[in-house]
């Protein structure tokens, strides 16, 4: 008979009940029981002031009413259920991908409902209740699938990851001049809050990744030309703050452009903010690099495999599972920055709360705007940043 292993129990000085844990953490001696009251004293004062607030004397009714401007700027009404088409494609892709690679995880279920559950607490429009709690079915659909069939349904995901940022760029952009198309083309300039912030922080995000590896991979070439190139790019964008590169790609690019030429001021920002975020990057993943042992370059060596073989397969895997949370930590920082295009005219959702306070019967209502935009900032940094631990738990990181 096959002998049932039995639980290890913790010492009986560790096991206790709630009560004996805060006796032993909280109230151990005089000392740490008047601490424990000042931070609970605190705690209280601060967060009953902040509700009190929010729920009494706050004027959400700004919000309320430029819900719609936060969220899309001027992006004509009668088009957005593009935008509302390519959310949901990434909801999808989401719910699966939570149910592949965190099965284990319980808040998988509670981030889909987020959009069902913002449509009930904040007061929108009848139209985007019905979008949001839309959104919600078809994440956990996605959700349900993933969970069925992981593996069938693996290479789909990825697949759909890869496609997804040209499916938003084509619905958001369009695809013919002629108003009486299914999808015409809405011009950059009507582009604005949320949006613009999400597809500025998601083309630096993407197209700064692989600029950032090569450059990495420039700087320890052995090639001179290569290496220098890389260095003295590095070294001359990590020098300068990016609110002059988006002055320059802004006011000053346009002065060497050829007469009749011009570059979509979306898209310039665009540009800045990638050549940007890759000189940092390029020095993250570098860090990566170092770190792997010289014996791993030895024993591909060994086993026949060329520099870009052994760089591509077994060096610059290790590289950057290493550095994810610097990475991601990076990316979240990238997706904050972009409130620099505020300041060079473009109407992110920074720079729609200011016109949104330049509103006559609005005046005086900064606290509410900013912490609107503060929490949406705060949920998206979030997610990024739980996904990130997610990855590296499923990697192993940090674990020997």
């Amino acid at each position: 008979m096959t002998k049932i292993a039995e639980p290890i129990l913790p010492p009986v000085s560790e096991r206790s009940n709630l009560l004996g844990w805060m006796r032993r953490n909280l109230f151990g001696s005089w000392t740490d029981a008047l601490l424990t009251l000042i931070g609970v004293w605190i705690v209280y004062w601060a967060a009953s002031g902040l509700l009190r607030w929010a729920l009494y004397t706050a004027e959400w009714k700004v919000i309320v009413v430029n819900a719609r401007l936060l969220m899309i700027g001027q992006y004509p009404i009668e088009q957005v259920g593009r935008l509302w088409i390519w959310l949901g494609f990434l909801i999808f892709l989401l719910g699966n991908s939570l149910a592949i690679w965190g099965r284990g995880s319980r808040i998988a279920p509670a981030l889909l409902a987020l959009p069902a559950a913002t449509a009930f607490i904040f007061p929108f429009g009848a139209d985007p209740r019905k979008w949001l709690i839309a959104m919600t079915v078809i994440g956990l659909i996605g959700w349900g699938l993933g969970r069925v069939k992981p593996e069938a349904l693996k290479r789909s995901v990825i697949a759909g990851w890869v496609i997804s940022l040209p499916i938003i760029i084509l619905l958001t952009y369009g695809l013919s001049k002629s108003e009486a198309s299914i999808v015409p083309i809405v011009r950059t300039n009507l582009w604005g809050g949320l949006l613009l912030t999400f597809l500025l922080t998601v083309v630096g995000i993407l197209f700064s990744f692989p600029i950032g590896v090569l450059l990495a991979l420039g700087r320890r070439s052995e090639l001179p030309a290569v290496r220098w190139f890389s260095v003295g790019y590095i070294e001359l964008v990590r020098g300068v703050p990016l609110i002059t590169i988006l002055f320059m790609a802004q006011l000053m690019l346009p002065l060497f452009l050829p007469e009749g030429w011009t570059v979509d001021r979306v898209v310039r920002a665009m540009v800045g903010i990638t050549l940007f975020s890759a000189a940092y990057l390029a020095e993250n993943v570098r860090g990566g690099l170092q770190a792997i042992p010289k014996g791993q370059f030895e024993a591909a060596a060994a086993l026949g495999l060329s520099g870009a073989q052994t760089m591509i397969f077994i060096i610059l895997p290790q590289a950057l599972r290493l550095v994810i949370p610097i990475l991601v930590g990076q990316f979240i920082a990238l997706y904050k920055d972009t409130s620099l295009v505020a300041i060079v005219g473009l109407l992110d959702l920074v720079g729609i709360a200011r016109t949104v306070l330049a509103q006559p019967e609005f005046l005086g209502l900064q606290r509410e705007v900013y912490v609107f935009i503060s929490l949406i900032f705060w949920t998206l940094s979030y997610g990024m940043s739980y996904v990130s631990q997610r990855l590296e738990e499923r990697l192993g990181v940090g674990i020997r």
